[in-house]
């Protein structure tokens, strides 16, 4: 015999309101309410159970709210529904309660005939429900309706075991374009769960598509697991694998020294504030400016001489070095001296205008020099004297063939090519034109060791004549139908002095080129940069403006993307075990957070944090989740869910696998088949010592 409409709404109420406040709802439980198994919501179903779904009808629709806690009150009388107490006495009876987050509103569709009957679910709440509400058990469409929300669930990541295996969608826009954020212990399971995101949204991708996606996920992986997980010869993702001892099919890892800009630089050669850091930065600009490389035209060289001293003298007055309080007048004048000596040859080789023009340079610096070693003399330079040094400079500069603009510092950040020795002899021209020899010797045996070590050699690559365009190409990607989906940067084998510089390096000529992509066509390029093990290289650091090693530089690199990227097309995926670690202005950033099991107590806080208060009972799970199992939340999200992860072949898994010790041990895995390991240190130590075979 079939139930009425009422009489169905009826059997599915298993309580009524009892507390309401706006971030917790209290149900007091039917003692006719299921104990552990719901027989009457379209399938059995375990009731109560923590974190799954109640409805509480409110206005147009139901207020729709996840079980926090279940807990047993004892109470003085029995709460019997449609019984009367006729005076008579009863001993306690213990009464089943609990706890409710409200999430949002669950409303019906409009129906197109008397069969259909569909739900939208909606974040937030317009209205609370009164004491005595009744709470009832939603049904398996009403169930499904909550976790299948949204307006484009275009991919399907896995199914919701609180709710009836339901499918559990994303938004690749939503997903990738505001920030994802992959937290869990190692084992849990985090590394498939990237590797599978990127596979399941081209491979959905793809069949929408007559064509290749065009898409583009730059991977940067320090432990080499992602090989495995996107081959070579893969259909649909056709990744390409930089390292730096590449295999069959694979290219090699290729970071010019002219890419690293003068932060960079500065951080990596480990550059004093106050002598050697604006030594090196003037010596980049000088390098990146072609000034080092020797011409044949006398003219050229001249031109390029005075132009570093009007650049100089020019730095000089605007900090108001060279007069007044100056606190090392001697060094000014020993530095204007030294121009004079590189002047004076020049002279006697020139005739006409130009012979005149550096005849009045060379005088003025030497009256200049003149009355200062006079008996008695201060070494003070005014105003006066160094406007007249300048314009004396500049008409000279102009006689030679320059102009005003060319004085005018340069970009000194620009990816202009030099070479290794270009810096060198530039860095060494520098100190002696800025009068600092003796400050510079270990700056350059610093940069004379980098550029020295044939490990760092095999990055950098000074022979190669790979132009910037050529290498955004490849690691970018190409405009061609057949080009591939994926780069994966294999940073295993890049030395450790060097990883967090090419690291950083590799996302800044990323973010930047996009930035520059836009600024031309008016339009972004959508593209997802995946960070592996990113509590490494996004760490907390000292806010010190003046000492910044490279790991605060390449944790700047990613806070500038996680603050700026979304503007321009660049999406950020973090994969990191070790939550309590990362920078905190990239965490704030992430808008969408996907957490697998997390035991450690500072990283559970910090996951606190991040989420509001209401959700609190959902991360309860998160040291007890079973691997493959993660809870999505954030942006990416209509709802906080539970979700189990589509299962991925053993083929399309990361290098990520638990080590095998008993099989190894004994010599045979679980299905008997023999299990080989030998210890050929002989191999290991040629390749790590670089020997050929």
């Amino acid at each position: 015999m079939s139930q009425s409409p009422f009489e169905h709404a009826g059997s599915l109420c298993i309580g009524a309101v009892d507390f309401v406040s706006p971030g917790e709802i209290r149900v007091a439980l039917d003692i006719e309410a299921p104990e552990s198994v719901a027989l009457n919501a379209g399938g059995p179903r375990p009731f109560p159970r923590v974190n799954s779904y109640l409805l509480m009808p409110v206005d147009d629709g139901y207020l729709v709210g996840q079980i926090e806690w279940i807990t047993v009150e004892r109470s003085a009388f029995p709460k019997r529904r449609g019984m009367k107490d006729f005076g008579l006495v009863d001993l306690p009876y213990p009464l089943r309660k609990i706890s409710l987050n409200p999430l949002g509103t669950l409303l019906k569709k409009t129906a197109k005939s008397e069969n259909d009957e569909g739900y939208t679910f909606r974040r937030g709440k317009e209205s609370l429900p009164s004491i005595g509400t009744s709470v009832l058990l939603p049904t398996e469409k009403q169930l499904r309706s909550i976790i299948e929300s949204g307006e484009y669930r275009r991919v399907k990541i896995g199914i919701s075991p609180l709710a009836g295996n339901a499918e559990v969608c994303v938004d690749p826009d939503r997903l990738f374009g505001r920030h994802l954020a992959v937290l869990g212990n190692t084992g849990s399971g985090k590394s498939c769960s990237v590797a599978g995101l990127i596979r399941w949204s081209l491979e959905q991708a793809q069949s929408n598509s007559e064509n290749q996606p065009n898409a583009r996920f730059i991977v940067l992986d320090p432990n080499g697991e992602y090989s495995r997980a996107f081959s070579l010869d893969d259909p649909i993702v056709k990744a390409k694998i930089f390292k730096v001892d590449p295999g069959k099919g694979e290219h090699p890892l290729h970071v010019p020294l002219w890419f690293w800009n003068s932060a960079e630089w500065c951080s990596f050669a480990q550059a004093s504030v106050k002598t050697q850091k604006p030594l090196l930065i003037q010596a980049l600009r000088n390098v990146r400016d072609g000034e080092t490389e020797p011409s044949a035209n006398q003219s050229v060289e001249i031109r390029r001489y005075l132009r570093t001293i009007v650049a100089i003298l020019r730095a000089e007055k605007t900090s108001g070095s060279p007069w007044g309080k100056f606190p090392k007048p001697k060094s000014f004048l020993d530095k204007i001296e030294k121009w004079n000596l590189g002047i004076e040859p020049w002279i006697a080789f020139l005739e006409g205008d130009e012979q005149s023009a550096l005849s009045e340079l060379y005088e003025m610096i030497d009256s200049l020099c003149i009355t200062r070693k006079e008996k008695y003399a201060h070494l003070d330079f005014t105003r006066i004297e160094i406007d007249g040094l300048i314009d004396c400079a500049s008409r000279a500069h102009s006689v030679f063939g320059g102009s005003d603009s060319d004085t005018q510092p340069s970009d000194v950040d620009s990816p202009r090519k030099f070479t290794g020795n270009s810096l060198m002899r530039s860095v060494e021209a520098t100190a002696e034109m800025l009068n600092v020899s003796e400050y510079s010797d270990t700056l350059v045996i610093r940069i004379r060791s980098i550029l020295a070590n044939p490990r760092i050699k095999a990055i950098i690559n000074e022979s190669s004549n790979k132009s910037l365009d050529q290498w955004l190409n490849e690691y970018l990607g190409e405009d061609k139908k057949d080009r591939g989906c994926i780069t994966i940067i294999d940073l295993s084998l890049v030395p450790s002095e060097v990883v967090h510089i090419v690291v950083a390096v590799i996302a800044r000529i990323i973010f930047e080129a996009l930035q520059r992509y836009r600024k031309l066509t008016r339009s972004a390029l959508p593209t997802v940069l995946v960070m592996e093990e990113a509590h490494n290289f996004i760490s907390r650091y000292k806010d010190d403006a003046e000492n910044q090693d490279v790991a605060a530089v390449c944790c700047q690199v990613f806070e500038r993307i996680a603050r700026e990227g979304r503007k321009f097309g660049l999406g950020l995926v973090l994969s990191s075990q070790r939550p309590s670690e990362l920078s905190q202005t990239v965490l704030s950033q992430c808008n969408s957070f996907l957490l697998h099991r997390i035991s450690n107590d500072r990283d559970q806080e910090l996951v606190y944090r991040l989420v509001p208060d209401n959700l609190k009972g959902l991360l309860r799970e998160l040291p007890s989740l079973p691997s493959q199992y993660a809870i999505l939340l954030g942006w990416a999200s209509e709802l906080p869910v539970m979700v189990k992860m589509n299962d991925l072949p053993k083929s399309q898994q990361p290098y990520s696998d638990d080590p095998d010790f008993w099989s190894v041990w004994v010599g045979k895995d679980d299905k008997g088949k023999t299990v080989v390991r030998k210890a050929n240190w002989k191999s290991v130590a040629d390749d790590w010592q670089g020997t050929p075979p």
